[in-house]
């Protein structure tokens, strides 16, 4: 889609100018994936790997590295429509980092893990921006983003309503000592809760 007005380059490259060009240094990881379900997963990766350029040496190490990690060693060869929706989104999570991007985009990218997957791409996630490598994570489970976010931008209906570290965002509600899910609420006027509850439960 062509902007109404305005420009966005990521990492320097114009999204409109050069699409190709940005999306060979992004990685993205969309909460539904629509993957190739008559593809295998291992051949669904493979062809991943051949749009992003990857030599067959790297393509072959980088596939068999991810498949053992997020416990898909195995089930490769299976058609992708046999999977299970938690394996659907493992090979989204691989389809989206096996090109070693400059830059993650994730949406709600935990959806449907087991607790082992995704503690790994938690930590995999802090791996990457030590090492220089950002990522745009959206959730709804602020438990998440608490635990995994540097900054929280807190958005309503399309708007942004505050932004900054956790800690910051807890001291602007005037809660210091409240969850993440409680300065939501808070900063978004949306926290009469407890009289819906009351008036449902009637």
């Amino acid at each position: 889609m062509k902007p109404d007005s305005g420009n966005i380059e990521v990492l320097g490259r114009d999204v409109v100018k050069d699409p190709t060009g940005v999306k060979g240094v992004v990685g993205f990881v969309p909460e539904s994936p629509r993957l190739y379900e008559f593809l295998s997963g291992v051949e669904y990766l493979d062809f991943v790997a051949d749009v992003h350029g990857l030599d067959s040496v790297a393509k072959r190490e980088r596939i068999t590295d991810f498949l053992k990690a997020l416990d898909l060693e195995g089930k490769e060869n299976e058609l992708i429509h046999g999977y299970s929706q938690g394996m659907k989104q493992k090979l989204a999570i691989i389809a989206g980092l096996l090109h070693r991007p400059q830059i993650l985009v994730m949406d709600e990218p935990l959806n449907s893990l087991d607790p082992r997957t995704a503690r790994i791409v938690k930590d995999l996630i802090h791996k990457l921006r030590d090492d220089g490598v950002p990522t745009i994570f959206s959730t709804h489970v602020l438990e998440i983003a608490d635990a995994i976010c540097d900054r929280v931008v807190i958005m309503d209906n399309g708007r942004v309503v505050e932004e900054g570290s956790t800690g910051e965002l807890k001291e602007k509600a005037g809660s210091p000592g409240s969850t993440l899910e409680e300065v939501f609420l808070k900063l978004t006027g949306s926290s009469d809760t407890q009289e819906i509850v009351e008036a449902l439960s009637r």
